[in-house]
């Protein structure tokens, strides 16, 4: 790490993170509401699909994909709704990823990434059929001002699908536990000020958009969310995917990476961190001061004045 500048230094730790996710959690780097007897990854599939159902995905539209991460969802849906998608992303290591998988895949002509900020989206105004953001707009510095670039990119009359962590009615700002779970949460999960999902959907219409649809997810799963990250719920029939082995793997090779100096120190601190958050985040859901499904559908009106 010798002579390397702050980017490149945090671009490197970055870049390892996202292989340990990938490694533990597979391509699609969220969260996803569960029905009993189904995998973790049967079950984010199945929300991949009903977020193209909700947008009414047909062949030969043009989707963008905010924060796409290395493009799990971008491929899922791709092949689900034969559509062309864009990921737009900032971080070099992901994108690069993402096109191996995308070659691996056979979708190098249907899918592709654009390096860019969310906050000032290189396309011009009216490209796209439709939109999405998984888990991703929360990391905006001004999440008005990536909505808004969002509802500039996307063509009168058509949907913007989000899905985002939020704090819901039940978080009390002076009730000192919450406000405890809440800032652990934002530092576990490197997360600016978590919003709730009033603030969520205001900011939305604030930005333009129609509200044709409001679902906490979380609350209609007739199986925990957390099952997989929740380290006393353990099962041999998903131990790859459980709390218990996310977090000895996790923390295995992070201490591996360090001891060979292949990673900078301090990763092993970060995977408890890791591990930590995901503890609080199960703890605020039994609260009931936060959900990490908050599913909003928002349409761009055919005309700026049926806003």
């Amino acid at each position: 790490m010798a002579g390397c500048g702050l980017e490149e230094a945090a671009n490197t730790y970055y870049d390892l993170i996202t292989r340990f996710v990938e490694l533990l959690w597979g391509q699609s780097f969220h969260f996803a509401p569960r029905w009993h007897g189904e995998t973790l990854g049967e079950s984010i599939k199945r929300f991949e699909h009903f977020i193209a159902l909700q947008l009414g995905l047909k062949k030969g539209m043009k989707v963008l994909d905010v924060g796409c991460g290395i493009g799990g969802p971008l491929r899922e849906i791709a092949r689900f709704s034969s559509t062309d998608i864009t990921g737009l992303n900032n971080n070099a290591y992901q994108i690069s990823r993402g096109k191996e998988l995308n070659f691996s895949a056979g979708l190098s002509e249907q899918c592709n990434f654009v390096k860019g900020d969310f906050m000032n989206i290189p396309f011009p105004d009216n490209t796209f059929d439709a939109a999405y953001a998984i888990e991703a707009t929360i990391y905006a510095p001004d999440v008005l001002g990536a909505y808004r670039e969002i509802y500039r990119v996307l063509k009168p009359g058509q949907y913007f699908a989000l899905d985002e962590l939020c704090l819901t009615d039940k978080f009390d700002p002076n009730n000192a536990k919450h406000r405890d779970l809440k800032a652990k949460i934002e530092l576990g999960c490197a997360l600016p000020d978590v919003r709730t999902t009033r603030q969520c959907i205001q900011v939305m219409k604030e930005a333009g958009f129609e509200i044709v649809l409001k679902r906490d997810l979380a609350e209609d799963s007739p199986c925990p969310w957390y099952w997989d990250i929740d380290a006393h719920l353990f099962s041999w029939s998903s131990f790859s995917y459980s709390g218990v082995a996310k977090f000895l793997i996790m923390r295995a090779i992070a201490g591996t990476l360090e001891f060979l100096r292949i990673a900078p120190k301090g990763n092993s601190k970060l995977v408890s961190m890791m591990h930590t958050a995901s503890n609080d985040l199960i703890i605020s859901w039994r609260e009931q001061i936060f959900t990490v499904t908050f599913f909003v559908l928002g349409r761009k009106p055919l005309k700026e004045s049926d806003v």
